[in-house]
């Protein structure tokens, strides 16, 4: 269920840097995101395939960078749907913790090997007075045809947030909602089960990259 998620998840991260979004004399919605695709693409391959950072220092400047350019709440929120205002604060707090843990444990390893080259941008639209979206395409060692990558960018005063990764078509938001929702109807609609499910898989992934 998290294949083509974690697609999504890897394509958006690669393009995380620090900096909490800021973007410097933008005139325009548009203009804005385009920048902040344009600047984090060219600085984070960079700073995610530094060679010699020890495992435990590459988790957490890969944590650091995806809370930072992320909008990890809103999208958590969002993907868990009317399930959220249903669950205690004590599922809601684990359910954020998880789904951060999920994505940085699952791909921390695969940036330090990443060797992908380069992001175009085709075109910016504003979808309404806060978002844009940045059509792009990424090329990949190996293969011919270039990855389309969608990046929904929301802005706050002068800073910006990426809400959701669109590739080939696929919505990174909207298939965890799909999945996450599909989990708990199978689980009686208890939030619980998916949080065991989550716990599971995460660990799952914190075993993997121990034996490796």
């Amino acid at each position: 269920m998290f294949r083509r998620f974690f697609l999504a998840a890897l394509l958006g991260a690669v393009l995380a840097i620090a900096g909490g979004g800021q973007v410097r004399a933008a005139t325009s919605l548009e203009e804005g995101a385009k920048a902040f695709i344009d600047t984090v693409s060219g600085q984070a391959l960079k700073s995610l395939t530094t060679k010699g950072v020890s495992r435990p220092e590459r988790i957490e400047r890969f944590r650091t960078l995806f809370k930072e350019n992320f909008a990890v709440t809103a999208i958590g929120k969002w993907i868990l749907g009317r399930y959220w205002p249903k669950a205690t604060e004590e599922q809601q707090t684990e359910y954020l913790k998880l789904f951060e843990d999920l994505i940085v444990v699952s791909y921390v390893d695969r940036f330090a090997q990443y060797t992908g080259e380069g992001l175009k941008i085709n075109k910016t639209l504003a979808n309404n007075e806060r978002m844009a979206t940045v059509f792009s395409e990424i090329t990949q060692p190996g293969n011919t045809a270039a990855v389309r990558v969608d990046w929904r960018v929301g802005k706050n005063s002068d800073s910006y947030k990426i809400f959701d990764v669109v590739v080939e078509g696929t919505s990174m938001s909207q298939t965890m909602r799909s999945d996450f929702g599909s989990i708990i109807r199978r689980k009686g609609g208890q939030i619980s089960g998916l949080l065991e499910v989550l716990r599971e898989k995460t660990a799952e992934f914190k075993k993997d990259a121990g034996a490796q």
